[in-house]
């Protein structure tokens, strides 16, 4: 008998160096040896990753069916009121137990042998443990106590739901650093409403997508819409910051800090800026001040899978789910405040047009994704070229800066324990 041994293959983690700038290697966009690295190391590593809003679940025998990485998930309430997170996948057979995106139950049923678990994700009921008739069933030394879903470390913060697989993260507000706590507090300082949810499906690698969030030099030159309509311009005041670690950043801006001259002058001859657009509808940037602090547009992109936004009266959370090296999903879930007047709910419904897949504003980012995928798929040894703002991970007080994607990309070395070769 001959036997054949099948290893995994394993990505080449050095990497070029250069004097000057940023490098990153294309292989990272289309190599699934990556790919299967990040999900063992980041996704179910040493990670929090954001898996719902407590708002989703706001009643015993809530759940969420959702994914970590590529892993299937099932967020519940149970009936003390407790979230927990679980694996949604069968101790008996390992089939999908929730296969609805949402609903309210019970008891958690395998569809496929009717195992049957509590919201807490122990084994409460197996058909036929006895047999029938004195014959089959379970064996006598068959505990269900020991045959429930595998359970994850549960974190939350002001309604946000995080979950990891490694007992050795650090504490939720740790991992997220003051920035990110702040901002995470901002916009959840009281009790949210669901407006509902967009999916989106890009065929591109959702670290393009990462890199996409983390950019303020390209939101005003991609986005007509943004630019042309005042509602983002490099020339405006704003900030990109990263916590100490690298993993997250936040760029706020406000709507001041520029003139109708100096906004000519900056983009005479850019695609973007063209006042020659007009909109047939104003009102869907008719909206309200919200936040005394002036700030007007928040993207905090937190590693590995989550983006809070405010845009305007828009408020939303996007998750991310991985399903190849050239396949990721975004969900978009948007919400509002519970005390929000019948007014104010208007607004954030008209604004919605804003984002998700096909937004006024968002929908170049997907394409975006695609048409750097698509290119590179066949150079895996070319590399990019980030240089923007002096080629290094730091903070910014301007718009014109790619520090936070470097930062996204020397945690990512970290994780991965990709060397830098000369």
């Amino acid at each position: 008998m001959t036997i054949i041994n099948v290893a995994k293959a394993s990505p080449d983690l050095n990497w070029p160096r250069r004097d000057e700038g940023y490098t990153v290697p294309y292989r990272v966009f289309t190599d699934k040896a990556y790919y299967d690295l990040e999900q063992e190391w980041i996704f179910r590593g040493d990670a929090w990753s954001f898996v719902a809003l407590e708002a989703e679940i706001p009643n015993s025998g809530d759940i969420k069916a959702t994914y970590i990485g590529e892993t299937p998930v099932i967020v519940t309430r149970d009936e003390e009121g407790g979230v927990n997170v679980m694996l949604n996948r069968c101790a008996h057979r390992g089939a999908l137990v929730c296969r609805e995106l949402r609903s309210n139950v019970r008891t958690l049923d395998c569809v496929y042998h009717q195992w049957s678990y509590d919201l807490k994700g122990q084994l409460r009921g197996v058909p036929f443990r006895r047999g029938v008739r004195g014959e089959g069933g379970m064996p006598e030394c068959f505990d269900m106590m020991e045959h429930g879903l595998d359970r994850l470390r549960v974190g939350i913060i002001n309604g946000l739901v995080f979950a990891t697989f490694s007992a050795r993260t650090e504490p939720l507000q740790d991992y997220l650093g003051a920035d990110t706590v702040a901002v995470i507090e901002r916009i959840f300082h009281k009790p949210v409403e669901i407006l509902g949810d967009q999916r989106q499906y890009v065929h591109g690698n959702w670290k393009l997508y990462a890199e996409n969030t983390r950019d303020p030099y390209h939101a005003s030159l991609l986005h007509l819409f943004h630019n042309t309509f005042g509602l983002y311009r490099s020339t405006q005041t704003g900030v990109s910051l990263m916590d100490a670690t690298r993993r997250h950043s936040v760029l706020k801006t406000t709507s001041s800090g520029s003139s109708k001259e100096e906004d000519e002058k900056a983009y005479k001859d850019v695609r973007t800026y063209n006042t020659n657009y007009k909109l047939q509808d104003p009102s869907v940037l008719a909206g309200k001040k919200e936040f005394a602090d002036g700030v007007n547009l928040i993207i905090n992109s937190i590693f590995p899978n989550l983006v809070v936004q405010q845009i305007a009266n828009t408020l939303a959370v996007r998750q991310t789910v991985t399903y190849a090296p050239n396949a990721f999903e975004l969900v978009w879930t948007q919400f509002g405040y519970a005390e929000d007047s019948d007014e104010m709910r208007k607004i954030r419904l008209k604004q919605a047009n804003l984002i998700g897949p096909a937004g006024f504003i968002s929908m170049e980012d997907g394409e975006a994704v695609e048409i750097v995928q698509e290119a590179v798929v066949r150079d895996s040894e070319k590399t990019s070229y980030i240089a923007m703002g002096g080629g290094k991970s730091t903070d910014a007080n301007h718009l014109v800066s790619e520090g936070t994607i470097i930062g996204f990309w020397e945690n990512y070395e970290r994780m991965l324990g990709v060397r830098r070769m000369t």
